[in-house]
């Protein structure tokens, strides 16, 4: 791999492409084990300058200009600055809402142009999706001018509360008396909190490329609770994330992320390091035991037992070491650049677990016992947990997000299939400011084979994890032309048509579908989606849809996880044992299968 030049797969293109689909799965899976997506270095080197300019020294210099704690390059004289804590969250909200933080860039599918967001969202008549049909004046999925002007007002109030300056709070001189920034004023935060709902509820794409889940309940604590409560509200928060993320990691499918996640980090130069986190490369590419380490030691007891610690630990040198733990963690997940690219938000809590747990230690008066009144931190604590239970019990209810499942690998995903020549159809879509990431690669002056297998590769990834196996086989069963055909990654081609997405199929599910549908009347047939819900905490199936986007859903049924996790992702042995629970065929008949 050169700055310029990637590691291509070593095939020919012509010649590949005329292969049976899980040949060249097995292909390119097997190539992903050493090389990854194979990026030549100059991609990962835009997302580091992209960090440091615009997301670090930007924000850090305008944070501190703003809030009179001296100069961005003293960090001494800022890092414990409530008011630069505020600021920076504030800040990262803002980049993330406008689409220049997570899932940006080439590593997420976006080659030209390589920002979503705000393109899309500043647009009228792009799609919408409202997460909940029950609301009121939320009605269709077409984005009209009230909408725009919903985004528009959230960027602008979240700018203001940032360059305006701190105002002197009662409860924060008393706690320190010292302090002459002080805070960012609440009566501006109000606006920002009010229009996150009410984009939300509108689209969820913004609220969750926004990172509401995490962000909107940290607004509310700077505008409502006093300094102490609200630092001990914000530690309440951060540990939540943390743990809600390890919980997420029981089971099955964390340990199959792990692999193809460091076989594509530029920060693991030695393809047998690489190798080493599968079984028997190349003849079985199932996680190692060096992978399940990395997942389930590495993974989820780090993030359980060391927010805990940092919790209620009263002892300076045991909070270091888990501070120093965390910010560890969070910068080699950065260091993975993994396929959402949530750089930002690995850096931003990493300053956050400095920030809150050195800074306002326990045991100068911010531990979890310190909230007044005491009944409030329960309360509070409650509220945050409810979305996190609800979306681990119901996964069709809530997102993977605010379920805080965030890179668990148990996510709700598809695969799309379309009938020769009916991709192209997705670029007439009105409004659109991209087009198919297969036509952007070829503007970008790459030949049409090698865009065709380029994107293939992203298919092969998510051959890699447990519902990947599941999918495919939804798609051999059901689709006995399967090699003619064109097979997507869903994720990538929703990013492209909604300017977001972070692994969460949520957002390309029925409803998204019906949407694009509407618009460019595909022909039965033409566009098969095979979706698959993510895996509730109590069960041990996923529950997956086929989906004509002419006809609508056609099947469903479930497969176990088990079976999926066990099988190679080019599945040698053929579809795993699938359950069909009903049919569109057996509704029209009356025989209906319980």
């Amino acid at each position: 791999m050169g700055f310029k030049t990637g590691d291509f797969p070593p095939v020919d293109p012509e010649t590949f492409l005329r292969k049976p689909l899980f040949e060249r799965t097995k292909a390119l899976a097997l190539h992903w084990v050493q090389f990854g997506f194979g990026s030549p270095k100059m991609i990962p080197a835009t997302y580091v300058v992209k960090l440091l300019f615009l997301y670090v020294l930007a924000g850090v210099a305008l944070v501190t200009a703003t809030s009179g704690v001296g100069p961005f390059w003293d960090v001494a004289a800022w890092w414990h600055e409530p008011v630069v804590y505020q600021k920076l969250v504030l800040w990262t909200v803002l980049l993330e809402a406008i689409g220049v933080a997570g899932s940006w860039g080439p590593i997420a599918g976006k080659f030209k142009p390589m920002t979503g967001g705000i393109l899309f969202w500043a647009r009228p008549g792009t799609i919408r999706l409202r997460p909940w049909k029950r609301v009121p004046f939320t009605k269709g999925d077409r984005r009209n001018g009230f909408d725009v002007l919903l985004y528009l007002a959230f960027l602008a109030t979240l700018l203001t509360a940032i360059v305006l300056p701190g105002v002197p709070d009662a409860a924060l001189s008393a706690a320190l008396p010292g302090n002459t920034s002080g805070l960012v004023r609440p009566e501006l935060l109000i606006a920002p909190i009010v229009l996150y709902v009410l984009n939300g509820l509108r689209d969820k794409t913004v609220f969750l490329a926004a990172r509401g889940e995490q962000y909107l309940p940290a607004l509310v604590f700077f505008a409502f609770l006093p300094f102490v409560n609200m630092i001990i509200a914000a530690k309440l928060l951060i540990c939540l994330v943390w743990i809600g993320a390890g919980v997420s990691k029981f089971g099955k499918h964390f340990t199959n992320v792990v692999p193809p996640m460091v076989s594509n980090s530029p920060c693991v130069p030695f393809k047998w390091l690489k190798r080493a986190h599968y079984r028997d490369f190349p003849n079985d590419i199932r996680p190692s035991k060096l992978a399940s380490f990395m997942a389930h030691v590495g993974g989820t007891t780090v993030e359980i037992i060391t927010p805990l610690v940092l919790l209620f630990s009263t002892n300076h040198w045991v909070t270091l070491a888990g501070v120093a733990l965390m910010v560890v963690f969070h910068l080699f997940i950065t260091s993975t650049f993994p396929l959402a690219v949530p750089l930002e938000w690995n850096i931003l809590f990493g300053y956050l677990a400095i920030f809150l747990f050195l800074g306002f230690p326990a045991s100068a008066g911010y531990g979890v016992g310190d909230m007044t009144p005491g009944w409030l931190a329960v309360v509070i604590a409650a509220a945050l947990l409810f979305f996190p239970i609800l979306g681990n019990l119901r996964p069709d209810l809530v997102s993977f997000l605010p379920s805080m499942r965030q890179y668990a690998g148990n996510w709700a995903s598809a695969l799309w299939a379309f009938a020769p020549g009916a991709e192209a159809k997705l670029n007439t879509l009105p409004h659109r400011p991209t087009k198919n990431q297969v036509d952007q690669l070829q503007e970008m002056g790459y030949p049409a084979e090698i865009a065709e297998i380029t994107m293939q590769q992203t298919i092969a990834w998510r051959s890699m994890h447990s519902q990947g196996r599941g999918l495919f086989s939804v798609l051999a069963k059901n689709l006995p032309d399967l090699d003619a055909r064109t097979v997507r990654e869903a994720e990538f081609g929703c990013n492209s048509i909604l300017g977001f997405n972070f692994g969460d199929g949520h957002l390309h599910g029925r409803d998204f579908v019906n949407a694009v549908q509407k618009r460019v009347g595909f022909a039965p047939g033409e566009w098969i989606v095979v979706w698959v819900e993510s895996q509730a905490i109590h069960s041990k199936v996923q529950h997956y849809q086929v989906i004509d986007a002419a006809l609508g859903v056609i099947e469903r049924g479930h497969w176990t996880v088990a079976d999926a996790v066990n099988e190679q992702p080019w599945l040698p042995n053929g579809p795993i044992p699938l359950t069909v629970t009903w049919t569109a065929h057996q509704a029209k008949t009356g025989s209906v299968l319980a």
